[in-house]
């Protein structure tokens, strides 16, 4: 079976994915992609491929590394990795990082100096990217038998204070979406504390209201991107594939934690279904989407981390039952064909991920060698998700 992947760089003709007839679904999840048919994607296969991933990166990466987004990110990947398959080497990985960082984020105990502006001091407390870590350290308080206060202490602490305040815009770009919305969730089912869920609801209109684009049914990355301020390439509006998978990933994640009478529930349910919906025809034919979902002539080529998030939301959605599967597992096989057969190298490394930014660049270079932790967990999280729902 040919790992090739055809890149055009001249890509003012290329096919999208709806345009196409690259993919048959049948009950076994068959794929027939040109040039030839391709046997079904069994869960010994996705296995396989999440075991080659996630060891390439434990191998290669210690644990003791800080407690900021790029790391914390590929921790969710992983615990989500561990859910599935129990293996312990996982869960030691991710404590271990956890009990290097004391439990926390930021780490400043000074709550006048907190901000939630960008920022990567030990006060910037408040900003997500230092609050997606509790995500894993909640995982892990779960799993624990003992329930050790002590691995929650600090999320409770940070996110409590933050809800104390009048402020209602912690969530002001896409990402955060990700980073901080399922903490709330998850402290939630740990606690029972309804104030989690009043705030998630109140935090996310705010960031709905600022960054959601209601007739493209999509999210700015934040409000510097927003149309027509902002323009992508060829004079439209400009959708960062990383920025929506953020958030079609993190309203994901949001809805499998969420109680089913919440009466924020169906907000967050349209506005999945409504993704879905919008991102399925600018899936490439080859399955991924490039860097801008909309102009893909701004940045061509492959990328693994928005189409790993992407990928992981339609597999959870239809193994959720939020999706139609006859409607939707066609584009999650050809997103985790990509990434399987492209972006997965041979020794472990994922690719094609691009480096940290906020949107997509002309000519940056993302290739097989590009990689970065957010990117792993991303793919990780893919894997797992895929493994539910191919057949044994």
């Amino acid at each position: 079976m040919t790992r090739r992947l055809t890149l055009k760089l001249a890509v003012a003709g290329m096919a999208l994915a709806a345009g196409g007839a690259a993919l048959a679904f049948d009950t076994s999840l068959a794929l027939d992609a040109a040039p030839a048919n391709k046997a079904a994607v069994s869960r010994a296969q996705v296995l396989a491929a999440l075991e080659r991933a996630n060891g390439y990166w434990q191998r290669n990466n210690k644990p003791e590394q800080w407690p900021f987004w790029d790391v914390a990110a590929y921790h969710t990947g992983n615990m989500a990795a561990y859910a599935l398959t129990r293996n312990e080497a996982y869960r030691a990985y991710s404590t271990a990082w956890a009990e290097h960082n004391r439990w926390r984020g930021a780490a400043s105990d000074d709550k006048s100096k907190w901000k939630y502006t960008y920022g990567e001091t030990p006060e910037h407390v408040l900003f997500g990217d230092w609050q997606v870590c509790f995500q894993t350290y909640i995982d892990l308080y779960e799993l624990d038998g003992r329930k050790d206060p002590r691995r929650i202490a600090r999320a409770r602490e940070v996110m409590e204070y933050e809800m104390s305040t009048p402020n209602s815009d912690y969530w002001w770009w896409a990402d955060g979406l990700y980073m901080a919305m399922p903490v709330l969730t998850k402290l939630y089912k740990a606690t029972g504390d309804r104030r989690y869920l009043d705030k998630l609801a109140e935090y996310f209109r705010y960031a709905d209201k600022l960054m959601y684009d209601v007739d493209a049914g999509l999210y700015y990355r934040d409000a510097k991107y927003i149309y027509p301020k902002h323009k992508a390439a060829n004079g439209g509006k400009d959708f960062w594939a990383r920025g929506d998978g953020w958030v079609f990933a993190g309203l994901a994640k949001v809805l499998a934690d969420l109680p089913q009478d919440d009466p924020a529930r169906p907000l967050f349910v349209e506005r999945f279904k409504r993704m879905a919906a919008v991102l399925k025809p600018l899936q490439q034919a080859d399955g991924y989407w490039t860097r801008s979902l909309l102009d893909p002539a701004q940045a061509p080529g492959p990328e693994s981390s928005g189409t790993a998030f992407f990928t992981y939301a339609y597999a959870w959605g239809i193994n959720n039952g939020y999706l139609d599967k006859a409607d939707y597992a066609p584009v999650a096989l050809r997103g985790w064909r990509f990434l399987s057969e492209v972006a997965l190298q041979a020794d472990g490394k994922v690719g094609y991920v691009q480096p940290i930014g906020e949107r997509a660049i002309p000519g940056q270079v993302v290739n097989q060698d590009s990689t970065a932790p957010f990117g792993v967990g991303a793919f990780l999280l893919a894997a797992a998700e895929m493994a539910r729902l191919v057949p044994q």
